[in-house]
């Protein structure tokens, strides 16, 4: 009987460990950031877009990043492959090298089709670059 106690214990704390390892890979691959496409900021302009595209997958969360010089965004508008766009407010000036928050987008996972950005001019020495990520 001593036996089959501890044999009930030890299935109970494999299944323990085998249900917090599996919690953990599913966390990290829903952290997982995955690069859809950029933009070469021009001191011209204050608008960009960047093509994503179906054949991409969908995704439940957007991230834009900033390299090359800081950018003070004004708008972010994305545009859905079901035709239906999304306003997003980014009404932030992100910093070279940084980031904005995590963008949650209507719907849960969306399909892509293009993201456009509009920001304030800015007399760069060099052309900033906005990354775009997605979280599926």
């Amino acid at each position: 009987m001593r036996i089959n106690t501890r044999a009930r214990l030890a299935g109970a704390v494999l299944l323990f460990l085998a249900s917090v390892t599996t919690a953990v890979q599913a966390q990290h691959h829903r952290d997982e950031w995955e690069y859809l496409g950029n933009a070469h900021v021009d001191g011209n302009y204050d608008h960009d877009n960047i093509k994503v595209g179906v054949q991409d997958g969908r995704f439940h969360a957007i991230q834009l990043r900033v390299r090359g010089g800081a950018i003070e965004f004004q708008r972010v508008l994305i545009h859905y492959a079901d035709g239906e766009p999304e306003d997003i407010v980014v009404r932030e000036r992100i910093p070279d090298g940084g980031n904005s928050r995590s963008i949650d987008l209507h719907g849960y996972t969306r399909y892509i089709k293009s993201l456009e950005l509009w920001y304030s001019r800015g007399d760069w020495h060099t052309r900033p670059e906005v990354q775009l990520f997605g979280r599926r």
